[in-house]
C-alpha cells in the first residue's frame, strides 16, 4: 500500500514574514496528519521556513536548483547551498521551468542526477501541453520526459524519486484533468517505470497529480488507484485551502 504525498509549491510568492506565518500554521494544523508532507518556498524564504518545520512532519523542498555543483553561475543556487539550508527534496522539470524558461530534458536530467548524487530526494515533473493532448500525444510526451529525466539514474537511487504528473493546460488555469484521465496517465507512467526499473519499483513509486488541485477535487483525484498525492500550487498558499487537501480521508 503506497502512502499519499502532498506537496505545496509556493512558487514566487511570500515574503519571509508571510512564509513564516504560513509554515507555522501548517506545522500546527498538520501535526496529526497521516500522509507525507512537503512545502517548497522561494529560495529567499528557505532558511526561515527550515527553522519552523525542523522536527515536524513537514519536509522542506526547493523549487529548482542549478545543474552544476558550484562555480561561476551567476543567479543560480547550488545543491550544496540547498543542503546547507536543510532542504530535503528538490522539484525538477516543473512545467514553468520547461516552457517559460526553456529547460530541456537533458538539463533536467543533469539536475536530477546531481540532486540524487548529493542525497536529496527529487520530485520529477512531467506533463503535456493542451495541443499535445489534443493531438493524442499525451502518453508519448510523458514517456519521453520520464525516460529522459531518469536517464542514468541507478535503481538504488530511484527509491528517492517521486513523479508528479502535471498537465500543463491545467496548471493555474482552474481546469483540471478528470480523475479518470489523470489516472490513465498515471497508470501509463507506472508502466514506463516498470519497463525501466521493474514491476516492484513501479508499484512502489509515488506519482502525484498537479494541476489546479483544490479542496473540492482532491479526494476524487486521490481516490484513483494510481494517484498517490498532489503537487499543489495556488491552493498551497493558504492554510485554509492546503490543509483540507493535505488531510483528506
Amino acid at each position: 500500500m503506497r502512502n499519499y504525498y502532498i506537496a505545496g509549491n509556493w512558487k514566487m510568492h511570500k515574503t519571509r514574514a508571510e512564509a513564516a506565518a504560513l509554515a507555522q500554521a501548517l506545522v500546527a494544523q498538520l501535526k496529526d496528519g497521516k500522509h507525507k508532507y512537503l512545502v517548497a518556498p522561494s529560495f529567499t524564504a528557505l532558511e526561515t521556513v527550515a527553522a519552523i518545520v525542523k522536527g515536524s512532519n513537514i519536509l522542506l523542498g526547493a523549487q529548482n536548483m542549478a545543474a552544476e555543483e558550484q562555480g561561476a553561475h551567476t543567479g543560480e543556487v547550488s545543491v550544496l547551498q540547498l543542503k546547507d539550508l536543510g532542504v530535503h527534496t528538490v522539484i525538477l522539470g516543473h512545467s514553468e521551468r520547461r516552457h517559460t524558461y526553456k529547460e530541456d530534458d537533458g538539463l533536467i536530467n543533469k539536475k536530477v542526477q546531481l540532486a540524487l548524487q548529493h542525497g536529496l530526494e527529487v520530485i520529477l515533473c512531467v506533463g503535456e501541453l493542451l495541443s499535445e493532448r489534443e493531438a493524442g500525444k499525451a502518453e508519448a510526451v510523458c514517456e519521453t520526459q520520464t525516460v529522459q529525466g531518469l536517464a542514468g539514474v541507478a535503481a538504488a537511487d530511484f527509491s528517492r524519486v517521486t513523479i508528479a504528473y502535471e498537465p500543463v493546460w491545467a496548471i493555474g488555469t482552474g481546469r483540471t484533468a478528470t480523475p479518470e484521465d489523470a489516472d490513465a496517465i498515471h497508470a501509463y507512467i507506472r508502466q514506463v517505470i516498470a519497463r525501466l526499473y521493474g514491476a516492484d519499483a513501479a508499484q512502489q513509486i509515488l506519482i502525484q497529480y498537479g494541476g489546479s488541485v483544490k479542496p473540492d477535487n482532491a479526494a476524487q483525484l486521490m481516490a484513483k488507484e494510481n494517484i498517490d498525492g498532489a503537487l499543489v500550487g495556488g491552493a498551497a498558499l493558504k492554510a485554509d485551502t492546503f490543509v483540507p487537501i493535505a488531510t483528506f480521508q
